[in-house]
């Protein structure tokens, strides 16, 4: 068996492993109820094609549930009010689905199992970390939002998704 340099052997295991290059800017949110209890954590990092987002619960009601970036970085129990309305630096309708949509911090819902457990992968196109005209963690930071309910992906301004159960400030 031939053996390989110990930087190539890293460098293939991140590669196998999905890592994201050292150039490329990650930051994290651990995710909490209104209790103050943690439910999870998402990982958002900077990519050529946008930023990428990996939310990871557990200990959530199983179904479907909202997922958006909010353009504050507060989360203010209990009903983390203080996150302010979706990320929406260029001024669009709410709705993956909405012809006049959508914002930026719009995402897919996330699947919760029966367990309480779920995890989301999505890309959030042509977006930036820090930098540019629409970056995400401006003077006011941001933060991500889990809902009680699912996304119709269309009714502005939060696709009635109902109430946020969980927040977590990204930086």
């Amino acid at each position: 068996m031939k053996k390989f340099p110990i930087t190539l052997g890293i460098a293939l295991a991140a590669l196998a492993t999905g890592a994201v290059a050292q150039d490329q800017e990650t930051v994290g949110a651990a995710l909490k109820d209104a209790s103050g209890n943690s439910v999870g954590e998402a990982q958002l990092t900077q990519a050529d094609d946008g930023i990428h987002v990996r939310i990871q619960v557990t200990g959530l009601e199983p179904g479907e549930h909202g997922a958006h970036v909010h353009a504050v970085g507060r989360c203010d129990a209990p009903d983390f009010a203080s996150a302010g309305g979706h990320w929406n630096p260029t001024g669009h309708q709410h709705g993956r689905l909405n012809p006049q949509g959508q914002h930026q911090g719009d995402m897919p819902n996330l699947t919760v199992a029966a367990d309480g457990s779920g995890t989301l992968d999505f890309t959030i196109p042509d977006a930036t970390l820090r930098g540019g005209d629409h970056a995400l963690l401006d003077t006011d930071g941001a933060a991500l939002v889990l809902h009680a309910g699912p996304d119709d992906y269309r009714t502005d301004p939060a696709g009635n998704s109902g109430g946020r159960i969980a927040c977590g400030v990204i930086g």
